[in-house]
């Protein structure tokens, strides 16, 4: 079939493995890399892959005792801690679906994606299971819960119990039969930057595709420090990544910035995977620490400035290269990531194998060609098989090309760049105002420290651009000097005529995304 002139095709060849079943895959994995380790560096706490592995089949063989099939859901409700990865890995290996919840969820949030996953046994830290117990208990369709560590709740199971059974040998163990393109592997969460999450099915073959296009062998394993939580798409399948790459992880509970800058020296760390406020706090950290080790940053789940990205190359000293890539939890992590080759200022890189990308006219929704900025659709073995108990045509078009929200283009290599999202674009008399533009210019100014933009409604222009600004410790600012600030860098359409207020914290999701809905209830709730 000929290629279309305006899309862009990730490369095609990919080796997966006969059986499409990523649950043996993993397994496979975890034994062939056994001395692997992962550690946890708030407590030092170590485990080795090998260690994942054995704990992971003796969790199967007990679990399917207690009746878990295929069919089924299983959930983990947990910061991020060592039992994670062998209770994801055992409870994929019985057949039945995983889904994660965020532990910091309300009540009604909680409420919301259990009742679209409807998980039938539930694994929960000791602290989630003390946030969560009553709410959990309440959910019928929920069997059991399954308490990590040395406790045992009344009326629950300990998952220690579970593991500590007779050692299954790996040679006699075999995973689940699974239909790959078709059956579901993990049950993760939309980011809710609009409303509340919506339930995102991914299959194996989504998940096989997703490591295996990302997969590059070093002669040197590198070591990477792991901070965003693993109930989350960018931890979860950048993590599993690394586990099927055979690399050395330090993770830690929670971001704590004195702690990370430390494990780096402690652990020579070579690799970190952050979210870009991230980032800007470790910039703006005084130089305390051995930094030298640190080769490559990775940013995702939101725009990296240019500013931010030669900040992060001047605090380390060593560093090769600061490399963004774009993706959501519909497209099982990145649809398109840079290569240290790549020197564009604010790129998100070329197409992932195993993804087709084509960007329409937001008005004619016709596909554009380069330079063209339009909504990024995708399509591909990377992308999810739909939302839970939604008619997948209210998100994929006749196509099958999965609509995102955000806006974008490809120049003339076929590098891609992300504008904003469609849904969160500023109508200011007719011109589109993206807030991530005006948020990167006010991170520049020395006095702030975090900034989200949202548009505010006005009778005459449509919206117009209000800027809500953290600033630095001691640092001292007006909105006057801010929205003087921004109107000399910006055209006249992007200046802050809804005004600056300043705020204690930007609401941001766990992946560090702005939760501008929530902005949006500050500016309704108060006058300037």
């Amino acid at each position: 079939m000929l290629k279309h002139p305006f899309y862009q095709y990730g490369p095609s060849d990919l080796e997966l493995p006969v059986n499409l079943n990523f649950s043996e895959f993993i397994l496979d994995k975890l034994v062939e890399f056994k001395d692997r380790t992962i550690i946890n560096g708030a407590t030092e706490e170590t485990i080795t892959y090998g260690d994942i592995a054995q704990k992971a089949m003796n969790l199967a063989i007990s679990l399917s005792r207690l009746g878990v099939r295929k069919g089924q859901v299983v959930g983990i409700c947990s910061e991020n801690r060592t039992e994670f990865w062998s209770a994801l890995v055992g409870s994929i290996c019985t057949g039945a679906a995983l889904t994660t919840f965020n532990m910091m969820y309300t009540k009604h949030e909680i409420t919301h994606v259990a009742s679209i996953s409807k998980p039938k046994y539930v694994f929960c830290s000791p602290l989630a299971y003390k946030m969560h117990e009553k709410n959990l208990k309440s959910l019928k369709f929920i069997e059991k819960i399954i308490v990590f560590g040395d406790e045992k709740p009344a009326g629950t199971i300990s998952y220690k119990d579970l593991v500590s059974t007779q050692e299954v040998k790996y040679e006699d163990f075999r995973a689940a039969d699974v239909n790959g393109p078709e059956d579901t592997l993990f049950i993760l969460y939309s980011s809710g930057t609009t409303g509340l999450p919506k339930g995102v099915a991914l299959s194996h073959l989504n998940a096989l595709i997703s490591s295996r296009s990302r997969l590059i062998e070093t002669p040197n394993p590198p070591k990477y420090l792991i901070i965003t939580p693993w109930f989350h798409t960018m931890g979860l399948m950048g993590s599993l990544l690394y586990l099927i790459a055979g690399r050395d992880m330090v993770y830690l509970p929670k971001f704590e910035i004195e702690l990370y800058l430390k494990c780096i020296e402690k652990y020579k760390v070579t690799r970190l995977s952050v979210v870009p406020p991230v980032l800007v706090a470790i910039v703006k950290y005084p130089n305390k620490y051995d930094l030298s080790t640190v080769e490559i940053v990775y940013s995702g789940a939101a725009p990296l400035t240019k500013e931010t990205a030669d900040a992060v190359r001047d605090k380390f000293p060593n560093v090769k290269s600061v490399l963004q890539g774009y993706g959501m939890t519909e497209t099982s992590l990145a649809v398109t990531k840079c290569t240290d080759e790549m020197v564009k200022s604010g790129t998100v890189g070329r197409v992932m194998p195993g993804a087709i990308i084509k960007i329409i006219d937001l008005k004619t929704r016709k596909p554009v060609g380069a330079n063209q900025p339009g909504e990024v659709c995708v399509k591909g073995g990377l992308v999810m098989k739909g939302y839970i108990g939604k008619d997948r045509r209210e998100d994929f078009d006749d196509e099958g090309f999965f609509r995102t929200g955000d806006v974008g283009y490809y120049d003339e290599d076929g590098d891609f760049f992300i504008v904003d999202r469609l849904k969160e674009l500023i109508k200011y008399k007719g011109y589109q105002v993206a807030p991530a533009e005006l948020e990167a210019v006010l991170l520049q100014h020395p006095a702030v420290r975090d900034a989200g933009v949202v548009g505010i409604p006005d009778s005459r222009a449509g919206e117009l651009p209000r800027a809500f600004v953290v600033l630095q410790p001691g640092a001292t600012a007006t909105a006057e000097d801010l929205k003087t600030f921004v109107a000399e860098k910006l055209s006249n359409p992007k200046h802050l005529r809804g005004g600056v207020r300043f705020v204690a914290e930007i609401p941001k999701n766990p992946s560090g995304k702005i939760l501008r809905r929530e902005l949006r209830k500050l500016a309704q709730q108060s006058k300037l």
